[in-house]
């Protein structure tokens, strides 16, 4: 069975939870924030629908209509689609895959840049990730409020903890920045010393 990508897995378990129509998914992904966890637009979804419908994960289940809106097709999780959805989420949880984000790649050549500009923009990152921090520390709240079971935000809980642990990092390493701990060379200098091999 093949491993679904992160989009087609939060369509099926949209779909896991009640019949729905591709722009009701879409909504719901919205109202819950999961675009800030998958990359999602209206028409990547349908799309994801329409691949989900063509492998025979998901089946249509009737139609819906709304005043003069157009019509929509309301799809429903097939014995398949329930199966490939736990595949994929045992392979997901089990699995430790690389995914190549920018800023590790970023952060390890900031050499080239000087260590004062380094600092500064690192305080810009940490200014946004307080934002985001703060933005998500009210979803929880908001969350909790409504009573929403602590298992269905899991993933919530997770971004909230890896924000919290990238700013701690953040802070200390601009910290040594500022005072002198950490530093380096220019970079032209960085340049004229590169000839030389590295020692380990």
């Amino acid at each position: 069975m093949s491993r679904l990508n992160p989009l087609a897995v939060s369509a099926l378990a949209l779909l896991a939870e009640r019949p729905m129509h591709p722009y009701e998914m879409y909504q719901l992904m919205l109202q819950r924030r999961e675009d800030r966890v998958v990359k999602v637009s209206a028409g990547s979804l349908y799309r994801a629908v329409e691949r989900l419908a063509a492998d025979g994960d998901i089946a249509e289940s009737g139609v819906e209509r709304e005043g003069n809106r157009p019509e929509r097709t309301v799809y429903t999780i097939t014995a398949s689609g329930r199966d490939a959805l736990r595949s994929t989420l045992e392979q997901m949880l089990g699995e430790f895959v690389n995914e190549f984000p920018e800023f590790p790649v970023a952060i390890g050549e900031a050499h080239n840049l000087p260590p004062e500009r380094v600092a500064d923009l690192l305080d810009e990152r940490a200014a946004r990730i307080r934002d985001f921090a703060d933005l998500l520390d009210t979803g929880l709240r908001h969350i909790a409020a409504k009573g929403v079971a602590r298992y269905r935000v899991l993933n919530v809980h997770y971004t909230r903890a890896m924000v919290a642990a990238e700013l701690d990092w953040l802070e200390r390493t601009i910290a040594e920045l500022r005072d002198g701990e950490l530093t380096w060379a220019a970079p032209e200098q960085l340049a004229a010393a590169s000839a030389d091999p590295i020692r380990t």
